[in-house]
Order: C-alpha cells, then sequence, then structure tokens
C-alpha cells in the first residue's frame, strides 16, 4: 500500500486539519467531527446538512458554502458518521428554519441520520430528509434497501442549496430534493479496485481485461463483471441502463464523474460518448459536469449520471455557488 498518509488510523484527522488550514471560509470541529461554513448559520436559513463516509472526496466536504450545504459530516473511510456527530452539526446549523438532512441511500448513513433527527426532535429541533437513491446498477444488496445513492447527491445538494439561500422553506426544500432525486440517475464502471487505508489491500480484484459494470461508490460489486471495452461502449453500456430504467427526452444535466484515478482526458473521452449518445437519442444536453466531485479513493473508473431537468431546476442549478469545489456566478 503506497499512500500519503501519516498512518491508517488518522487519515480522517489529519484530512480535516488539512481542511481547516487550506479553506478559511469552512470551520473545522475537529472533536466532533464536522464542517460548516464560518460566520455560522442564517437567521431563518433552512439548514442543509450531508455527511458519509470519507474516502468520496470533494462530496460532501467540499460542497459546504454558498449555495449549497451548510455542513458535512464525514465519517471514517467507507465509514457512515455517527449519531452524536450528526446531531451536533444539525443544531450547529438550525438558525430556527429547520435542517434538512441529504443522505444517500446506505443502511449506516440511513440509520443513523434517522437517529440523529430523533434526537434532535428532542430537542426541538425539526429536521427532513431527502434520500437519494439513483443507481440504477443494483437494487437491493448488503449495503442497501433499495437502490444505492451516487451522483445524484450533487445535484440535490447544488439545486436544494440555491432554493434554501432564496428563503425557500423546510417543506419547499424537502419536496425539490426529491423531485431531483426523482429525475436523476446514475450507472457506474470501475476499471480498477481501491484500497482503504485501514485495510491494506484492494477491496477486489480485477483482471487487466476485466470491468466492473454499475461498481457502487465503495467498491460494491454492480451487475455484471466483463471485459474492456472502448469509452463508447462503456458510455453506451451506462446510457442503455439509464434510460431504460427513466426514459430519457428533452433537456439534461449531464456529470460524467471520475471515481478518483482516471485522469481528466479520459473523462473528456467518456464525455463526447455521451454527448454523441444522447444527441443520437433526441437528448439536448442543457448543462454539464466533468470532473472528480464524488469519489472512490483510488480507483479508476466513472460515473454518469442524467437528471431531467425543468425550467426551474435550470435556473436553480444556474444559480451562484461557492464552495471549495464547485463554484460559479459570484
Amino acid at each position: 500500500m503506497k499512500k500519503l498518509i501519516n498512518a491508517p488510523d488518522e487519515v480522517l484527522a489529519d484530512s480535516l486539519a488539512g481542511v481547516a488550514a487550506a479553506h478559511p471560509s469552512l470551520v473545522v470541529n475537529a472533536s466532533e467531527r464536522f464542517i460548516t461554513r464560518a460566520g455560522g448559520p442564517r437567521a431563518g436559513k433552512v439548514g442543509l446538512l450531508s455527511g458519509g463516509g470519507s474516502g468520496h472526496e470533494p462530496l460532501h466536504g467540499g460542497f459546504v458554502g454558498y449555495g449549497m450545504l451548510d455542513a458535512a459530516c464525514p465519517g471514517e473511510v467507507f465509514t457512515s458518521p455517527v449519531p452524536d456527530q450528526i446531531l451536533a452539526a444539525t443544531k450547529a446549523v438550525d438558525a430556527g428554519a429547520g435542517v434538512l438532512h441529504i443522505v444517500k441511500n446506505y443502511t449506516g448513513d440511513v440509520l443513523n441520520f434517522q437517529m440523529a433527527a430523533e434526537l434532535a426532535a428532542d430537542d426541538g429541533v425539526r429536521v427532513e430528509a431527502v434520500v437519494v437513491n439513483d443507481d440504477v446498477a443494483v437494487e437491493n444488496s448488503t449495503w442497501t434497501a433499495g437502490r444505492r445513492g451516487t451522483g445524484a447527491t450533487v445535484f440535490v445538494e447544488k439545486i436544494v442549496g440555491a432554493a434554501a439561500e432564496r428563503g425557500a422553506d423546510l417543506a419547499t426544500a424537502v419536496a425539490l430534493g426529491r423531485e431531483v432525486n426523482e429525475r436523476s440517475r446514475s450507472f457506474g464502471v470501475a476499471l480498477s479496485s481501491c484500497t482503504v487505508p485501514a485495510a491494506g489491500k484492494p477491496g477486489f480484484e480485477l483482471a487487466e481485461d476485466e470491468i466492473e459494470l454499475g461498481v457502487g461508490i465503495h467498491g460494491e460489486p454492480g451487475r455484471a463483471r466483463g471485459q474492456l471495452v472502448s469509452a463508447r461502449e462503456i458510455a453506451g453500456i451506462a446510457l442503455d441502463a439509464i434510460n431504460d430504467d427513466m426514459p430519457l427526452s428533452g433537456q439534461v444535466l449531464v456529470m460524467v464523474n471520475g471515481l478518483g484515478g482516471t485522469p481528466l482526458i479520459e473523462l473528456y473521452v467518456v464525455y463526447a460518448a455521451v454527448a454523441q449518445w444522447l444527441s443520437g437519442h433526441g437528448v439536448s444536453i442543457a448543462r454539464s459536469l466533468v470532473g472528480n466531485y464524488i469519489t472512490s479513493l483510488e480507483m479508476a473508473g466513472c460515473s454518469i449520471t442524467v437528471c431531467q431537468l425543468t425550467p426551474q431546476l435550470t435556473e436553480l442549478w444556474d444559480a451562484p455557488v461557492e464552495t471549495p469545489a464547485l463554484r460559479w456566478g459570484r
């Protein structure tokens, strides 16, 4: 195992120290392990909180800031944050209008956020949740009941974040988050595994000519293991799966996301194939992202996420955002 770390059991603490040093716009609570915006919550604004296991950076801490999240709770690598940690972050961003938890559909995340919400309610904080379950590859597994939450998490955080900045109330934020989730689908492909520092060895093995189709962001198995094919064929496999589940039409938001070990030049090769497939099926790309937004340590591969836009969703996507990992319009 070759990694730029000090010790396997210090990775999260050392990473949070780096975040604090690099981004004065953020405040890192090192003892309770959560990240918030500097300056504290804005009175009357719905607080947006997300979180999950570390190793997916920039998700979630990199999306804390104006126009997106108010706070993020990082767990240990590929491990859910604990309820007390989530509760502390929830209370830290409560400004009287309630708090929305944006939760990826993994069993540990769902249970721990639910428990934290119940504890927060006991303390008088109104909490609602949006559970993201956009991955079309696999339904029900060791890790989830239902579909996994992946790339659409970024879309929910950005679009709901814009609405919250404009003063949307908690019920509106919940409805909007669920709409974005319902209009979004994802599919991931791995070319290699990744190594969790505490494990010290790859999570699974792929032969030189093999790929995992429908892989999860923690290296969970997909729907099939196949032979390495061209980027164009991989894009077609992913988009066929998405289109079979949610027939695509009109204008869409597309993200070609790197899983941590894929060069940007290759992601653009995939994006060109995605654009060609969508054009050939009468679908117009209105907005796009290409890069690393929800990763899996050093895994090689990519995920493709498509959201069917409405005029409102497009406007909220275009609204100003200023976070370490996503910024435009200010």
